[in-house]
């Protein structure tokens, strides 16, 4: 009997593929997600410290001011270069350990050199299709916006006085706020694959994503599963991280301190780095899932079975399996 599709089964076959091929995936992540994982810790710290050394008694009272708001150029350019850097490296990342997940999960030989450079083909593919989706979202978003102000507005004509700071209003706008976002974890839910499809199928813009919500159709809960497991861990290890030097700096002119300091990030930085792997290696794990419940794995698998491989007695971890998905 075929075992039923789980969460666990896709994590654990992702798990599998990494251990076949530890030392790629080693190497990839070094490369690129333990400076993501080391930036995303990092940053607020030094975000802070930055802020204290170049604020002035005047820059104090300006932006205790409501009415000057603190917009400079240099206060918006580390930001600004900071989500850029994320931004070009999570792509990347996601790209190039995609690549190498969906040829493991074949069995094939994978190296850091082609992983590389299957970037030159689908990084701006990755770029073009991030941008579609979050033009989306804030379609999705105005929409809201526009919906409540109407809501609003009709609630006033029809002669009842709103007032903004009454519970009802309060009561709306969180009931508002909540749908908004269960409508944006729908989407993506639906949406998990499309990174997938962009390096596997030389796919990008929206076709993607209405590719990913087609796939998606009964793996919906595992796709929910990987969205909110790897979603919560990955976010609350930055944000504890980040709670605990926001409330008071370290004294780096003390040595065990700074010793100390440095220590936590970096075993921090390494837990982050492994769960951005393994997340990102189970969806490209339920992407060949999808395939194979929508009946589009079948003549892939024929097709590498009857290629010719010399099986070594020590590569059978990274021998093809066969999918069953019930």
């Amino acid at each position: 009997m075929a075992p039923t599709l789980t969460f666990c089964v896709v994590v654990s076959e992702s798990k599998r593929i990494i251990n076949a091929h530890s030392r790629h995936f080693l190497a990839l992540s070094v490369l690129s997600l333990l400076p993501l994982s080391f930036s995303l810790i990092i940053y607020p710290t030094l975000s802070a410290t930055l802020s204290q050394s170049q604020t002035t008694p005047t820059q104090s009272l300006l932006r205790q001011s409501p009415t000057v708001p603190d917009l400079s150029l240099q206060t918006l350019a580390l930001p600004l270069a900071y989500s850029l850097f994320v931004f070009l490296i999570s792509l990347s990342a996601a790209g190039t350990i995609t690549y190498s997940t969906y040829h493991g999960f074949y069995g094939r030989p994978v190296k850091i050199a082609s992983a590389v450079k299957s970037l030159v083909h689908t990084f701006v593919p990755l770029v073009v299709t991030t941008i579609a989706s979050q033009f989306l979202v804030v379609l999705v978003c105005a929409a809201f916006g526009g919906f409540s102000v109407f809501l609003i507005k009709g609630i006033e004509i029809l002669g009842f006085e709103m007032d903004y700071n009454s519970d009802h209003f309060r009561a709306l706008s969180i009931v508002v706020s909540i749908f908004l976002v269960l409508v944006l974890v729908y989407l993506q839910v639906n949406w998990a694959l499309a990174g997938v499809i962009v390096v596997v199928e030389s796919k990008w813009g929206f076709e993607p994503l209405w590719r990913s919500a087609y796939l998606v159709k009964g793996l919906r809960s595992v796709s929910l599963s990987l969205l909110l497991f790897f979603g919560f861990v990955i976010g609350f290890n930055v944000w504890i991280h980040s709670r605990i030097t926001s409330i008071g700096l370290p004294n780096f002119g003390d040595v065990w301190v700074c010793f100390w300091f440095i220590l936590k990030t970096v075993c921090v930085s390494s837990l982050l780095t492994m769960f951005m792997l393994h997340s990102v290696a189970s969806n490209t794990v339920l992407y060949m899932y999808g395939k194979a419940l929508h009946g589009e794995l079948d003549l892939e698998i024929a097709e590498e079975f009857a290629r010719e491989y010399v099986s070594l007695p020590f590569d059978d971890a990274k021998l093809p399996h066969v999918v069953f998905v019930a």
